[in-house]
Order: structure tokens, then C-alpha cells, then sequence
């Protein structure tokens, strides 16, 4: 193995280049696949060794990349199913307080999330999981319609804590 280098540095290791992208950083990396000189700011760590951006090709993940009639169809199942979850809480559970509410809440949050994330293809991402919390508040309003209750009681105490909770568990089926 004489005379041979170290795969993504150059052949001569004494011998330092400018970096393509860089031109006042010296650098002594090459692109394993394209030969290009990389500093170590443009340098992408593959599976395969270092390799420049462009022979990278770095793409996010599928299940990130929310495109808008996406974000549209998880907005429209958030309205939709918060709607339905706040009917079915309003209708039967009603106004209950104490420890059964926080098991409702965990069922409105995750039936919402789980509606954002099968209606969206399983994407994940931060606006999903803003719109599954736009779901929880409105299943919340539409409980306290439904209860003949104001829509933003001052004393609601258990309500608040229980849409708190319907949230976190409707985002974190919606986890990025």
C-alpha cells in the first residue's frame, strides 16, 4: 500500500490548494468523487467518504418536505377532525373536570394529529404540527358551543390545561 493516499486527500499530502467554493482557505481535501478541492465549511461526510456539495447532493428527508397543497389538505384535516373531536367531547363528556379530562385530552390530541399525519401522506414537520394545534384550539371552542358554555371562559381552568395537553400529544404525532 506504498504510495498510495488516504482516500479525499490529495496525492501529495504536503501539497495544499484552495478550496473551489473558498478561495482564500488552503486546504489539503478533495472530493472523493469529483476530485475537487473542499475545506472542511463545504465538506459533506457520506457513507461513502468526503464528497463536495454537488456530488453530495444533499436532499431533505421526503417526510419533511411539506409543499404547499400538503400543508393545505393537513390544515383542512385539522379543521375537520377538531371540529368532529370537539362535537364528540362536548356531546359526551361535557363539561367533566379532574383527572378523567386529562385522558380526553390525550384522545382529542391524538385523534387530530393522527387525522394532520394521514391526511398529509405521514409528513412531519413544524407548520403540521402548528396545524394540528390549530385543530386542538378549535375542538376546544366548538366543545364549549356545544356544552352552551362561553367560548374563552375566564375560569376554565381544567379547559385550558386540558387543550395544553391535547396539543402536545397532537404535535408529537406530528414529531419532526
Amino acid at each position: 500500500m506504498a504510495g498510495e493516499s488516504e482516500p479525499g486527500l490529495t496525492p501529495d499530502a504536503d501539497e495544499e490548494t484552495a478550496c473551489a467554493r473558498h478561495p482564500n482557505v488552503a486546504t489539503g481535501l478533495m472530493c472523493g468523487r469529483c476530485g475537487t478541492p473542499i475545506c472542511p465549511r463545504c465538506l459533506v461526510q457520506t457513507p461513502v467518504g468526503a464528497r463536495c456539495p454537488t456530488c453530495a447532493n444533499v436532499r431533505r428527508l421526503p417526510t419533511v418536505d411539506v409543499k404547499p397543497i400538503f400543508l393545505l389538505r393537513g390544515l383542512g384535516a385539522a379543521v375537520g377532525s377538531g371540529a368532529a373531536a370537539g362535537a364528540v367531547w362536548g356531546f359526551l363528556v361535557g363539561g367533566v373536570f379532574g383527572f378523567f379530562l386529562f385522558f380526553v385530552a390525550m384522545g382529542v390530541g391524538y385523534a387530530i394529529g393522527e387525522s394532520v399525519s394521514v391526511a398529509t401522506n405521514r409528513k412531519r414537520s413544524t407548520t403540521l404540527q402548528g396545524c394540528a394545534g390549530l385543530g386542538v384550539i378549535l375542538a376546544y371552542l366548538v366543545r364549549n358551543a356545544v356544552i352552551g358554555a362561553p367560548l374563552l371562559p375566564a375560569n376554565d381552568i381544567w379547559g385550558y390545561m386540558a387543550v395544553v395537553i391535547a396539543a402536545v400529544v397532537a404535535a408529537g404525532r406530528l414529531n419532526v
